[in-house]
């Protein structure tokens, strides 16, 4: 009976006008059925594909024509954009867990999908070496999901990806590591031994590398005219327990990289040129002196003398002089205290010249504080003083210190975010429902009492909105502990929504 009824409900969303909502059921559907009727899963999960492409190209627009609008608006300000879901996404980690040249399949379709849509991109495409492939980058996202459950299957998909240095692969390595050390370190060992013999390795190639051992998932390049990227694709963890063996090893691959002689500035065809070689020696210096022969390191530092002259810096420069906080040795030494950080930002709004620059600090301080759970970030989004701009960012504060507090458990911070925030309907009723199951089973009236209102807000949801039944389904799984029958009249009630939302949207899509 309950496969009939899967078979019934995917003929009946293959007719549904909401794309997204379609490439969900039929993808969790497919996967519902893989175990008794796999090709039936197999047909569902290409269907759910096709729906989801529809649905990321819709989505992608829509955030282009509100990007050029902001710009267009106030070309110096920050653009404040709310991430859409990436449909394809979750499609391919669910057929690729189950079927994994199915999941082969659907990335091949995936990197033309995204080589059409880069051509016919109106911005130019970026040219930093280091900027994984939008293919690769997808495999390897897909890698990582898969090794919280499967790690052999997460390492099928991952290794034709690491056979060359990349930002996405190190990282990949560090969250194996683990799972696996002796999986992750033996591919490290091979990156380096590729990248040791690759005459194009340069120092930004070693910045990549150091990574792994020294600052895991956070990564730092430099440009030729010494600029810096910063990425951190993680929370930060502490160096791993490695062997010396394969400490040494990246050592004498740093040293033989950095200490390759220098071509002209105008005959360097690196990724980091003059002035990126000496920040990526100067960056990792201290561990040099801590790790590597004393020779080596007096090498190195005659280098980075030599280079420094060269490219016109002052050696002695401070390593913090940015604005952020995110010095030149970022993760090897201590990082700035965020005080002096935030500190740093209103001195500049002091000595801002213009409103949109002090807009832009304000909604830098906002950013930060919210991801912090900080509710002055409230405070400083209302300081901005582009009201299109204090309207796109407030919301985006809103949602942060909620995440955080539902991150958190913290229950006490997220009743009163639930009632003043900027949220939409269907964000406050995920607040209160998250907040109502993170509550300890004694104070199960209380929460009861917040699930209640949390269904008095999904009912605030338009009939025809298809976001009416997937605030109700919170609710109703929020009710599954403390009032299980509250929980299934709830889905009832999601059948019925459904059914409307549906009707209402076939009578437009007519």
């Amino acid at each position: 009976m309950a496969v009939s009824l899967l078979v019934s409900l995917s003929n009946d969303a293959r007719s549904f006008t909401d794309q997204k909502l379609r490439a969900r059921t039929l993808s969790r559907i497919a996967d519902a059925l893989w175990e008794v009727d796999p090709e039936q899963g197999r047909a569902l999960f290409r269907k759910a594909w096709d729906a989801a492409e529809v649905a990321d190209q819709e989505s992608a627009r829509r955030a282009d024509e509100e990007r050029q609008r902001q710009q267009g608006r106030n070309p110096n300000a920050p653009v404040a954009m709310v991430g859409a879901p990436d449909l394809r996404s979750e499609v391919l980690r669910l057929a690729a867990k189950r079927d994994r040249a199915l999941g082969e399949e659907l990335l091949d379709k995936l990197k033309t999908a995204q080589t059409r849509e880069a051509t016919e991109a109106s911005s130019p495409a970026r040219t930093d070496p280091y900027d994984t492939s939008a293919s690769v980058r997808q495999r390897m996202r897909l890698a990582n999901q898969l090794l919280e459950t499967d790690v052999e299957r997460a390492l099928q998909f991952a290794d034709p990806a690491l056979l060359s240095v990349s930002l996405d692969g190190l990282n990949f390595l560090s969250f194996l590591r683990d799972k696996n050390a002796v999986a992750a370190d033996q591919r490290y060992a091979r990156l380096l031994a590729i990248a040791e013999a690759d005459l194009k390795s340069d120092a930004n190639t070693v910045s990549l590398l150091s990574s792994y051992l020294f600052t895991p998932h956070l990564f730092v390049t430099f440009s030729p005219d010494g600029g810096q990227s910063s990425s951190s694709m993680n929370q930060r963890t502490p160096p791993p327990e490695v062997a010396p063996e394969l400490r040494n090893a990246f050592f004498r691959l740093a040293a033989g990289v950095l200490l390759r002689p220098s071509p002209s500035s105008e005959q360097d065809r690196s990724s980091s040129g003059l002035q990126g070689k000496y920040l990526v020696i100067r960056r990792l210096m201290p561990l040099f002196e801590q790790y590597a022969a004393k020779e080596t390191t007096d090498q190195l530092r005659s280098e980075m003398a030599v280079l420094g002259q060269a490219s016109k810096r002052n050696p002695q420069e401070n390593d913090d002089d940015d604005n952020d906080g995110h010095g030149v040795q970022r993760g090897i030494t201590p990082d700035r205290n965020a005080e002096d950080i935030e500190k740093s930002l209103l001195d500049r709004v002091e000595r801002a010249k213009t409103s949109e620059e002090r807009d832009a600090l304000y909604l830098q301080l906002a950013a930060r504080t919210a991801q912090k759970g900080d509710m002055r970030a409230r405070d400083f989004a209302d300081k901005i003083e582009d009201s299109e701009l204090r309207k796109q960012a407030k919301p985006y504060v809103d949602m942060n210190l909620a995440m955080f507090a539902v991150e958190k458990k913290d229950s006490e911070k997220a009743l009163p975010l639930a009632s003043k925030a900027e949220l939409t309907h269907l964000q406050r009723v995920w607040l209160l429902t998250e907040a109502a199951k993170a509550l300890p089973p004694a104070d199960r009236e209380k929460a009861l009492d917040i699930i209640a209102e949390a269904g008095t807000e999904a009912r605030r949801i338009e009939g025809s909105d298809a976001d009416r039944p997937r605030a109700l389904v919170a609710v109703a799984n929020a009710y599954l502990t403390p009032d299980r029958a509250r929980a299934w009249e709830t889905m009832l009630e999601v059948a019925k929504a459904s059914n409307s939302a549906e009707g209402s949207m076939a009578k437009t899509a007519g």
